[in-house]
């Protein structure tokens, strides 16, 4: 258990994965790199960047949970730094934490949009909208440096390609030119989530994320634009987060989100030593309460992945947390999701270079 948090983390320790069999504590050895002895002094650790080239770039998904078959990440890690975050575990398979290493190792598919490109152009693909930000957040800050969100939607607005977007930064305003000439087609819908309208709790909960307020302000400049947005209250923390859902939904709808949702916090594999070590350090009154509460929801486990469940939880609590959503959801006049339908009929498959040129 770390005996204090880091500025600007998430997580605060290194804890192994669930494939890993033996246990390391690092030491300084003398071989240190100046970079690496800066950030050991600082308590600190620096992000890295590992460039690498995927052979494959979309995944299919099958959960009835999730509105969207199809999904790219760009990323693998997130600097955004989120305690709670679901995709942390991800990690283990590059024999990689779920904390630290997640939000500083992080790794970019410099060939996201060559690859998009040739996965589009097979003679068996199927049109459905393909989501950005499933599992890291496609608007993170190494996006400034590599744009590779970027080189994908210019992919998918040449191809006349759906697709839609999640993302915790309003970093997503920089590909405005993009995204009004995909709202003009009805080829995007951009989803922006706030956990919290406080920006305390934020900077412990997501580092590295945009302020609630500047989520918020990307909504309304997205909006003004004509592009479809929504807004999404996730995920709910009982007796941390819940007390603003109804705020999230109100500042959301006045910036000119049309769509709502929300989410339960879900703690897989390792996140829910993470989160455990998380509220020791930030909320230690209240942290078995806290822990208490998300086991009353999730039929005493910290965890419940069962399809259907795991997304709002069950019992009481979630029932009432799901009624108070429903009823601010009506209040507000979001519409539903089935009303939010994006143009897969666009669709023209890209060409395949030629060595001759293009004539027309």
């Amino acid at each position: 258990m770390a005996d204090k948090p880091i500025k600007g983390r998430g997580a605060a320790s290194n804890r192994e994965g669930r494939f890993e069999s033996v246990q390391v504590e690092g030491i300084d050895d003398g071989w240190a790199t100046p970079e690496l002895e800066e950030a050991f002094a600082s308590g600190r650790p620096a992000t890295t960047v590992t460039e690498e080239r995927a052979r494959t770039i979309l995944s299919h998904n099958d959960s009835p949970d999730i509105p969207f078959d199809l999904s790219l990440n760009a990323y693998r890690g997130c600097e955004h730094g989120c305690v709670y975050c679901f995709a942390r575990p991800s990690h283990g398979y590059l024999n990689l934490s779920a904390g630290l290493d997640f939000e500083t190792r992080l790794f970019a598919k410099t060939n996201a949009a060559e690859q998009l490109r040739s996965e589009l152009g097979k003679s068996g693909y199927r049109v459905s909208p393909i989501n950005l930000g499933a599992n890291t957040d496609p608007y993170q800050p190494i996006e400034r440096r590599y744009r590779l969100s970027r080189q994908v939607l210019e992919v998918l607005l040449e191809t006349g390609h759906p697709c839609t977007i999640v993302t915790k930064n309003a970093g997503v305003e920089r590909d405005l030119d993009l995204l009004v000439e995909m709202a003009r087609r009805n080829l995007v819908f951009v989803a922006v989530s706030v956990t919290t309208l406080d920006n305390r709790l934020a900077a412990k909960l997501e580092p590295r994320a945009s302020a609630p307020h500047r989520r918020l302000q990307a909504i309304a400049r997205l909006s003004a634009a004509g592009v479809a947005t929504g807004v999404f209250a996730a995920p709910i923390i009982p007796a941390i987060n819940d007390r603003d859902l109804e705020g999230i939904l109100e500042r959301g709808r006045e910036a000119g989100a049309r769509y709502a949702n929300y989410t339960l916090v879900r703690l897989p594999h390792e996140v829910k030593d993470l989160f455990r070590e998380w509220l020791q350090l930030h909320f230690p009154e209240r942290a078995t309460h806290v822990m208490n509460l998300i086991q009353d929801m999730r039929g005493g486990r910290d965890n419940d992945p069962r399809f259907g469940a795991r997304m709002r939880g069950e019992g009481a609590i979630a029932q009432m947390l799901h009624a108070r959503f429903e009823l601010a959801r009506r209040r507000l006049g979001f519409v539903h999701r089935d009303q939010i339908e994006l143009d897969c009929g666009q669709f023209k498959p890209p060409r395949a270079p030629s060595p001759q040129g293009e004539l027309f």
